[in-house]
């Protein structure tokens, strides 16, 4: 176990202008109004993070990428909020229809669409399942790293992804035992092992593998065979995450998080001073509501 599993899973998000932090009980959003103030947000975690459940191994990814999408949706409202000075909210009933429906467009682009490629291919150009479901794998992965290179090229998303690169610095230097400011957690890299984007690329290697032993099926009971065991590839990809983050001390471990830590660079950029204060300015937020000495 290395010195860093010593600390509480502190995690955040990049929001328009800022970035939140989440801790184990409280979470705080920090964001550079247009005013040029730093505003900060704060709130408790729900009782979800007191459940039982969130400590069931492979359960508890379930329960957290859940938690994590609405949480991180609300982050995201109130972070645009403070852009446009208006007081919208995203709740309840809304909340979680947008939740479905984001998700159902992501189901549908990064595995039905791929998945009946892999059956077409099968049928037309008359490749093995074998072939047809690694064809498959295939144009999910590349469906992935194209759609993240795709909107990191936008402007307003080149920001967000800044405020990313300095959410990760600052977790990085309090897990290091470095000063939280500016300059000295500018020093620190812009990779995380517990990122969501490594969550995403773990995800979508390990479907690869899982629906290539599947062998044959038809088109029907290809398609429901990818959404039923979605939720099953995001449980071990959480374990997997979290297991690696756990064991940077292993050369192994190291090797085999490399492509998870690349892909990070097209979601993250290096920040500046300005965002690097705002971020460090949530995670102390943070800490303050958790009843942590800064």
């Amino acid at each position: 176990m290395t010195e860093k599993s010593r600390f509480p899973l502190y995690g955040g998000q990049a929001v328009i202008e800022g970035v939140m932090m989440r801790g184990t009980h409280a979470v705080a959003i920090a964001m550079r109004n247009p005013a040029k103030d730093i505003t900060i947000h704060k709130e408790p975690l729900g009782a979800l993070y007191k459940n039982k459940l969130i400590k069931i191994p492979f359960l508890r990814g379930l329960v957290m990428l859940v938690d994590a999408l609405i949480l991180g949706t609300r982050a995201l409202t109130i972070s645009a909020n403070t852009q446009t000075g208006e007081d919208e909210k995203i709740q309840g009933p809304l909340l979680y229809l947008t939740l479905f429906i984001s998700l159902s467009i992501g189901i549908a682009l990064f595995f039905l669409a791929p998945a009946a490629l892999g059956q077409l291919s099968e049928r037309f150009l008359g490749l093995g399942s074998w072939w047809g479901n690694l064809l498959e794998g295939l144009v999910r992965l590349g469906l992935l790293v194209g759609y993240v290179w795709a909107v990191g090229q936008m402007s307003d998303i080149k920001r967000v992804f800044a405020y990313h690169g300095a959410e990760h610095k600052t977790i990085n230097a309090f897990e290091a035992g470095a000063e939280l400011s500016p300059a000295s957690v500018s020093r620190f890299s812009v990779e995380h092992p517990r990122c969501g984007t490594s969550f995403l690329l773990t995800l979508i290697l390990l479907s690869i593998l899982l629906f290539s032993l599947l062998g044959p099926l038809p088109f029907w009971a290809r398609m429901v065979s990818r959404i039923l065991f979605l939720p099953f590839l995001a449980c071990i990809a959480y374990e997997y995450i979290r297991w690696t983050a756990n064991h940077l001390d292993s050369i192994l471990v190291r090797i085999l998080i490399k492509p998870n830590l690349a892909l990070q660079h097209l979601t993250t950029r290096e920040p500046s001073m300005d965002m690097l204060e705002v971020s460090i300015a949530a995670f102390n937020a943070m800490r303050v509501e958790e009843d942590i000495p800064i």
